[in-house]
């Protein structure tokens, strides 16, 4: 029996899953934002939840997470849950659980469970976008998740953004001390600065996308931008991976035109004669991330 805890950014969503891969009880509670040790406690409370609601005593656990463990010092590392970086979260939770866990980057997750057996599965290469409270990305080769030498594979959300308009240049300034990087204009947060930069109002962007699909015109420019930066950002993935299938996760994959349009967004910038650009949002929607971290110990 596998458990499997992804920590969002406003949510933890939980999953306990049979061996044969069926659903066996689901959970979702709030993040508890700013509080490291509120975080520990809800994520074991929801462990042991589900393990009751399942009536099961033997399980692993598997927890996406933003950011990665650093394998020089232990602690999470470019997390922009920023409460949980420089801590021992690893052992600190397996104090709590009392069994060993096993914890990867909240977008290989979503990789992995997409290649497994959601829109990747049969692929050789699945590249998984989260798009949400960050933007995050995970690298599925033959079936198993990149973690590079520094637990930084796939990472896509601290480069900038490429191509960059003189209009862009030198970029918001972003919560890891650079300026300009990827997450600053993609991410939710993102997206309803620029709206607010462009037309005065501040609206969330479930709001604006919303707008956008009833016509708005304020919206539908804003979603215009935001799909030709993100076409900027993942030629560069395409022109250095050259991935089967990108997978497109998070709250704001939902987006009016997002996954349809992303194609043609993409090409103009591909290092290619013929471009045919595959994309498609995660087949197992918002729980393509928590299957992936119950799978973890089967990696």
């Amino acid at each position: 029996m596998r458990i499997g805890i992804d920590l969002g950014g406003t949510k933890i969503a939980g999953i306990a899953m049979s061996d044969d891969d069926q659903v066996l009880s689901v959970a979702r509670v709030p993040t508890p934002r700013g509080d490291y040790k509120g975080s520990i406690l809800a994520i074991s409370a929801m462990v042991n939840e589900l393990a009751d609601r399942a009536n099961i005593t033997d399980y692993s656990v598997g927890i996406g997470m933003p950011g990665s463990i650093s394998p020089v010092t232990g602690k999470v590392q470019n997390a922009n849950s920023t409460w949980i970086n420089d801590r021992h979260f690893q052992s600190d939770l397996e104090t709590a659980l009392e069994c060993s866990v096993r914890l990867a980057n909240d977008a290989n997750c979503l990789a992995v469970s997409e290649a497994y057996d959601g829109a990747g599965q049969g692929l050789s290469s699945v590249f998984g976008v989260i798009l949400g409270t960050g933007c995050g990305g995970g690298l599925v080769i033959n079936g198993t998740a990149v973690s590079g030498r520094h637990s930084i594979g796939g990472e896509w959300g601290h480069n900038p953004l490429p191509w960059a308009k003189g209009s862009e240049l030198p970029g918001p300034a972003c919560w890891c001390g650079r300026t300009g990087c990827l997450e600053t204009w993609l991410s939710g947060p993102a997206l309803s600065t620029d709206h607010h930069a462009w037309t005065g109002t501040q609206l969330p962007a479930e709001e604006i996308g919303f707008n956008a699909s009833a016509g708005d015109s304020d919206a539908i420019a804003t979603l215009a931008r935001h799909l030709d930066r993100c076409g900027r950002g993942l030629a560069h993935v395409v022109n250095i991976v050259d991935p089967d299938i990108i997978v497109l996760g998070g709250g704001l994959s939902g987006l009016h035109g997002l996954v349809e349009r992303l194609p043609g967004a993409i090409a103009p910038y591909v290092f290619a004669d013929a471009v045919d650009i595959r994309v498609e949002a995660a087949k197992h929607g918002p729980e393509s991330g928590v299957r992936g971290a119950a799978r973890l110990w089967s990696q």
